[in-house]
């Protein structure tokens, strides 16, 4: 049966002479694996896989076979067409952090819309906004991916709750054992970026590049710690260096 879904690409890899598997997380069924045959071909003349790159937003239409590994799509286009995301270096490298954090974090086929809607959100605002407007929007995506998927931080930094505990996944008055640590004036910026609800609201958050470097690198490690589905981010190293 055919269906009509949205999509976000997260990972293309060449498969023979001219097809990709692409991974794919839809707005209908959550993460799908695609099978995508003839796109990479140089005899043809509807040549579509530079709209299957990481992070690209696709109209998709889809069959779907429950319990399946491969699905297969029938037609696929732009559902937004970028302005300069993956040209410009620094939100390249946002979408791409952000990309990589989506592949780690979500369970394969399992339908999770209201991350969709916000991710979709995301990446589109990504590209519209200038580039000394982005510098908090990694920090911004892992608090609510985080927050969507059921991996909150407890409370809120106060004079009798200073410290940002990773193992508990609060703020405590106790000082945390388990490193990364952060420090008071860091934990207090990070109680702030958990009230944002929206992208409008960054603005309010005043951080600097090592701030953002050492939240980053503490929410990395507590998602590493609390979820089943993390690992190693390897794109987070490239993002810290881009908006230094």
């Amino acid at each position: 049966m055919l269906h009509n879904t949205k999509g976000i690409v997260l990972r293309s890899v060449k498969y023979g002479d001219s097809s990709l598997v692409c991974t794919i997380f839809t707005g209908l069924y959550g993460v799908q694996t695609y099978m995508v045959q003839g796109v990479r071909s140089t005899r043809s003349n509807n040549n579509k896989a530079g709209l299957l790159q990481p992070s690209t937003l696709l109209d998709m239409v889809v069959y779907h076979k429950p319990n399946t590994n491969i699905q297969r799509i029938k037609e696929f286009q732009f559902a937004h067409l970028y302005t300069n995301l993956q040209q410009n270096i620094v939100k390249n490298s946002i979408a791409l952090f952000s990309v990589e954090l989506l592949l780690r974090l979500l369970p394969e086929q399992a339908p999770l819309p209201e991350l969709f809607d916000l991710a979709f959100d995301y990446f589109i605002q990504l590209d519209a906004k200038q580039n000394d407007a982005v510098a908090n929007f990694p920090l911004y995506f892992i608090i609510q991916c985080s927050r969507l998927l059921g991996y909150d931080i407890k409370g809120d930094y106060s004079k009798a709750t200073p410290h940002l505990h990773l193992q508990e996944g609060s703020f405590t008055e106790n000082s945390p054992v388990i490193p990364p640590y952060v420090n008071d004036e860091d934990a207090q910026v990070l109680s702030g970026l958990l009230q944002i609800q929206a992208l409008s609201g960054l603005g309010s958050i005043n951080m600097n590049a090592a701030m953002r470097y050492r939240l980053l690198d503490w929410y990395v490690a507590f998602l590493q710690r609390h979820s089943q589905h993390m690992g190693q981010i390897r794109s987070l190293h490239i993002l810290q260096t881009i908006l230094h």
